[in-house]
């Protein structure tokens, strides 16, 4: 069988440069300031991606990545008082913050949020019926994404359902691409995330895509619905 991680990628695709420490560390450092900095162009693009994952009430579900907090106040709104909703992300000045938010919003007792990696997820086998990621899955290196898809697989029940939402190769080729790519390149400390493939990794680690679309932020993002 193919290594699967020749079947996700092409070889335009970019490496990334940051250690995990480094991006923890920077993330850490810009928690307070992220929303200023993205939100505006990102929360347009991670709304159509909890829209496409329909969580229903009753529901465990789990976001990795979750950033400031946004789409997991969103994601316990639609889980109900019977859901749970649970979050892991690298930074941990970015869990101290989204747990105020949380707080804030009256949702304590329905949400567990837990500094961790990815690639390693601290839940057992299929726990959850849905999972959501978003501006995450561009931050792993290559031979480290289907390693962290293995892990969604592996926490995800069978039939559950899996959106992410990623900055994408497809769509048009572009002076902003070029130079967005570019500074990744040679400034991976400004632009820490690059373009890729989204559908075709999903596809490599054995999910099912029921959703494509391909929007444009600055730079093309996919959102994409699986199912495992």
């Amino acid at each position: 069988m193919p290594d699967p991680s020749q079947l996700s990628y092409e070889p335009n695709v970019a490496r990334v440069f940051n250690s995990r420490e480094e991006t923890r560390h920077y993330y850490n450092k810009i928690a307070r300031i992220y929303d200023l900095m993205a939100e505006h162009s990102e929360g347009p693009m991670r709304e159509m991606g909890i829209k496409l994952l329909d969580v229903k009430p009753g529901e465990r579900v789990l976001e990795i990545g979750f950033g400031t907090g946004h789409s997991i106040v969103e994601l316990a709104k639609a889980a109900g008082p019977d859901g749970l909703v649970c979050g892991v992300d690298l930074s941990d000045k970015m869990v101290d913050l989204a747990q105020e938010f949380v707080d804030a919003a009256g949702f304590k007792e329905r949400v567990e949020l837990k500094r961790g990696d990815g690639q390693s997820l601290p839940y057992p086998d299929a726990m959850f019926d849905a999972l959501f990621t978003s501006f995450t899955l561009e931050l792993f290196d290559t031979p480290e994404i289907p390693r962290f898809l293995a892990e969604c697989k592996r926490v995800l029940k069978p039939g559950g359902r899996f959106a992410v939402v990623a900055v994408s190769k497809l769509g048009k080729d572009g002076t902003i691409m070029q130079a967005y790519e570019w500074t990744h390149k040679h400034f991976p400390n400004l632009v820490d995330c690059r373009p890729i493939y989204v559908k075709a990794a999903l596809e490599a680690a054995g999910f099912k895509i029921k959703t494509q679309q391909v929007e444009t932020m600055w730079v093309p993002v996919e959102i994409i619905l699986g199912v495992k």
